[in-house]
């Protein structure tokens, strides 16, 4: 499975979106407030066809990989819950004992600087007009730049 910014294919971009780099308070997992962010779009009908594509796909499944579960979980736990408080409680239900942040959040960090996945973001850096963007090393980095978190 291989990550891929969301938005490559359209201008249609979500600015409440947290960073790809902001690890959730509770458990330190990179990704998880975007993926949960999403769901509460796609619960409401407001998630953007260029999220849709990869939506449950890309690193959401990759982090629901990671954890053993299935995106559709988390999904069902979103829409089921009253409050914030609740969807973490449910998620640390679902979630395994030991959930290994750090192993996923170096992966998350490192996706795309090497072998097929670094060819891969260079591909796209190139259909974007961005092959001279030296900054932007990996495909969280990717993420920032399409949602104008950098410049």
């Amino acid at each position: 499975m291989q990550p891929e910014p969301s938005t490559m294919s359209t201008n249609s971009l979500l600015s409440d979106l947290p960073s790809a780099y902001l690890p959730d308070p509770v458990f330190g997992l990179m990704h998880l407030p975007r993926l949960l962010a999403k769901v509460r779009h796609h619960l409401a009908g407001t998630l953007p066809t260029s999220y849709q594509k990869n939506f449950t796909k890309g690193f959401d499944g990759l982090l629901c990989l990671h954890l053993g579960i299935e995106p559709g979980e988390v999904i069902e736990i979103v829409k089921e819950s009253k409050n914030e408080a609740e969807v973490y409680q449910r998620l640390r239900n679902l979630f395994p004992e030991d959930i290994k942040a750090h192993v996923w959040n170096r992966m998350f960090v490192q996706m795309g600087l090497a072998g097929e996945q670094k060819q891969r973001l260079d591909d796209i850096k190139t259909q974007m007009g961005l092959a001279h963007r030296v900054d932007i090393l990996t495909f969280a980095d990717l993420i920032e730049y399409d949602e104008g978190r950098i410049e």
